[in-house]
């Protein structure tokens, strides 16, 4: 049965259009079902999260000596760039998918079905977040075995989990706009290139405190760096508003610019 057929399927409101949630998880469990389907994008989505431990710890380890560093094991510190990285593959993930079904028409067929077009942006999204959970799970667990702390108790483990989820989600937006900007799946090389970049001039490794020069002016300004400030919180001690909105801000304002970048690229589309 053809994506048409059965979006067209679905109970139709008064306008014409299909309802916006029965659409939209309807092509969140379609993506879904790609991975069951393709075993391969599991690979990264597990191996990477615990690459980055494993080679974060391992490199770093003796920074944690350095005096002003603010924890005494330097996994308490890279976790929340562990998962903030490992998720990025869920944003990608979203992107690639999306990069498919421009490829294949299949985005098209959808364009001239009775949708609205927000649903086609709305579903990789939230197929990135139920992805990114994936990787952050298995960071989380990981840095437990390793003796990573959690005096932000629960609440520092959701923030951990917002902070990864949320920066999946900021990077599958923004790859959907790329994607569709270039209308190639070779944006994905771009897309991956330009989010790993950002990521590295942050404090990912290194606090600001120990960072100089135009590496402490960068990741002053960088989004991500307050995003891992609030995912980092709770591995490092009590959980502050302080050092949350921002975080939370940054994520709000990434998803809103990339978001309506995205759906301007789409809406110029013509099938």
């Amino acid at each position: 049965m053809t994506a048409a057929r059965v979006i067209t399927d679905r109970p139709a409101v008064r306008d014409g259009y299909s309802p916006r949630l029965p659409t939209v998880a309807w092509m969140t469990r379609r993506n879904l079902v790609r991975i069951v389907r393709m075993p391969s994008i599991m690979v990264p989505m597990a191996i990477m999260p615990l690459f980055f431990v494993i080679a974060f710890t391992g490199s770093f380890d003796g920074i944690s000596h350095v005096p002003g560093y603010p924890t005494d094991d330097v996994i308490n510190w890279v976790a929340a760039f562990a998962l903030l990285q490992g998720s990025s593959f869920a944003g990608l993930g979203a992107a690639g998918a999306l990069a498919t079904d421009l490829d294949n028409g299949f985005i098209d067929r959808l364009l001239v079905s009775p949708i609205r077009r927000e649903s086609i942006l709305v579903a990789p999204l939230v197929y990135a977040a139920l992805r990114a959970l994936v990787p952050i799970t298995i960071v989380m667990v990981a840095a437990g075995i390793r003796g990573a702390a959690m005096p932000g108790g629960v609440l520092g483990v959701v923030l951990a989990y917002v902070g990864g989820v949320g920066g999946g989600v900021v990077i599958g937006a923004f790859g959907l706009a790329v994607v569709l900007r270039m209308d190639d799946i070779r944006a994905m090389s771009v897309v991956q290139t330009l989010s790993f970049v950002v990521m590295f001039p942050s404090i990912g490794q290194v606090p600001l405190v120990l960072l100089s020069g135009w590496m402490h002016s960068v990741a002053r300004i960088n989004p991500v760096t307050n995003i891992l400030r609030m995912s980092r919180q709770g591995f490092l001690g009590p959980v502050t508003w302080a050092d949350t909105w921002p975080g939370l801000l940054a994520l709000a304002v990434g998803t809103i610019v990339f978001g309506l970048w995205a759906s301007h690229e789409l809406e110029r589309r013509n099938p």
